[in-house]
């Protein structure tokens, strides 16, 4: 049984390294200039042939046209860029007809002017296109200076990462008693979202209700899920990597089950996007920032008291150690898993949740577009360690959002793999793991 999960974490981190380096690349030929997602309008093909929406406008300044002006449109779960052409036009596709937040960067502006309402909320009329005009007016611009942005997303960064952990210590649970690599994880965050999505919007259920009855199904889900499929699978002795890819077609088929009910469309949460006015000093949030980040505190807190200090608690860590030995001492395993995967089934619908306030939006896939950092952080802290995920999602959340003051928004995602794919090189167990623990 040891050599087996030894065998299954050996190869879960090179699986991660794999995808890692697989997704690193694409990325970076999704930056190549003839993979741009925004092109100006001078510019054939492009999003053309994708979307039909978007908006235009041309800057000037004294009748004259600024060229490499950078101009950002974001709203609704998207995030796009462009540059003016010599002309001074640009233009930028969105995925459908909504409101969405367009802002110049003024630091590409030259000096002594400044954009009248900057960012600003813009949307479409009648038509798939909107022209928007943009005044420049003589005045002085307000820079904020590096160590305030740092500061800044640092606060981003953690709340992030505690989101990130209700998630990866799932993960981190079901592979050390199980040994098992989740795949479907993704799908279980999806559908704590698309629970609030049905009683927080199409039943107008204030959140407050909403949330413990996000966590209740997700602990349903999490029940049926191993007593109809996983418990059987595992007393027919099935090997982990047959289990593994049992968990990769459930993840297909929760997804596309999601689209079936739900669309392509983005739904947003009641109060998504909220006004950022609470500060302190430098550092700006929402208070639902606020509210994220302490629900993400409480459960994170009583998750540690129950691993140190109740009985089903301490059975989980000793399974997690030596699931040979838990059984001999007469731990009923079965039954321990089976509550694990009660827990982190509805770890994952909140984080599903929180994640749906933190990028405004849910869709039918968002739970696979964070799937592979929860692996990440997972894997960084210690595979089977639910202490080890915690701080890794912390450290990787920081990274995530730190890394967007020298890379594009779009690549952010890379510096934390390349991270994780560093650390893997030089400590493989990770940073609370060890050699003889891996799984």
């Amino acid at each position: 049984m040891g050599s087996t999960t030894t065998l299954a974490g050996r190869t879960l981190k090179w699986l991660i390294i794999a995808i890692g380096t697989l997704l690193a690349a694409t990325l970076l030929v999704l930056q190549a200039p003839g993979a741009a997602h925004a092109d100006a309008p001078d510019e054939p093909g492009g999003d053309q042939e994708k979307t039909s929406f978007y908006f235009a406008g041309t800057i000037t300044n004294k009748d004259e046209p600024l060229p490499d002006v950078r101009v950002s449109v974001e709203g609704n779960g998207f995030e796009a860029e462009t540059l003016t052409g010599a002309d001074g036009r640009w233009r930028l596709y969105v995925p459908e007809k909504d409101t969405y937040s367009l802002e110049v960067d003024e630091s590409t502006l030259p000096e002594g002017v400044i954009v009248e309402d900057n960012p600003r909320d813009v949307e479409f009329g009648l038509t798939g296109s909107a022209i928007v005009n943009i005044f420049l007016s003589p005045g002085e611009r307000t820079q904020t200076s590096f160590l305030d942005q740092v500061l800044d997303r640092l606060a981003n960064g953690l709340n992030f990462g505690l989101l990130l952990a209700l998630a990866a210590i799932g993960v981190s649970l079901i592979f050390g008693t199980t040994g098992l690599t989740n795949f479907a994880h993704a799908e279980m965050i999806t559908y704590g979202a698309v629970i609030a999505l049905v009683f927080g919007v199409w039943l107008a259920w204030p959140m407050w209700i909403v949330i413990p009855v996000v966590i209740l199904l997700g602990g349903v889900l999490g029940w049926g899920l191993d007593a109809g499929l996983w418990q059987p699978l595992r007393r027919k002795g099935l090997g982990l990597v047959q289990l593994m890819i049992v968990s990769i077609g459930l993840s297909l088929a929760g997804r596309y089950v999601f689209q079936f009910f739900i669309g392509g469309s983005t739904y947003q949460l009641p109060g998504a996007g909220g006004a950022r006015d609470i500060h302190i000093g430098p550092i700006s949030l929402s208070l639902l920032d606020v509210i994220s980040m302490g629900i993400s505190i409480v459960l994170l807190a009583a998750v540690a008291f129950w691993l140190l200090r109740t009985r089903i608690g301490k059975a989980t860590r000793a399974i997690s150690d030596n699931p040979g030995l838990a059984a001999a001492s007469g731990i009923n395993v079965d039954r321990v898993i089976r509550i694990v995967w009660i827990l982190s089934a509805a770890l994952a619908a909140i984080a599903g949740v929180l994640w749906a306030y933190f990028r405004p939006g849910i869709k039918w896939d968002m739970g696979t577009q964070v799937l592979l950092l929860v692996f990440a952080a997972v894997t960084l802290g210690g595979l089977g360690t639910a202490f080890g995920a915690l701080l890794g999602s912390i450290i990787v959340g920081i990274l995530v959002e730190i890394s967007t003051l020298w890379i594009p928004p779009d690549m952010k995602y890379v510096g934390a793999l390349a991270v994780l794919i560093i650390i893997l090189l030089v400590r493989p167990q990770g940073i609370l793991g060890r050699k003889e623990r891996l799984g």
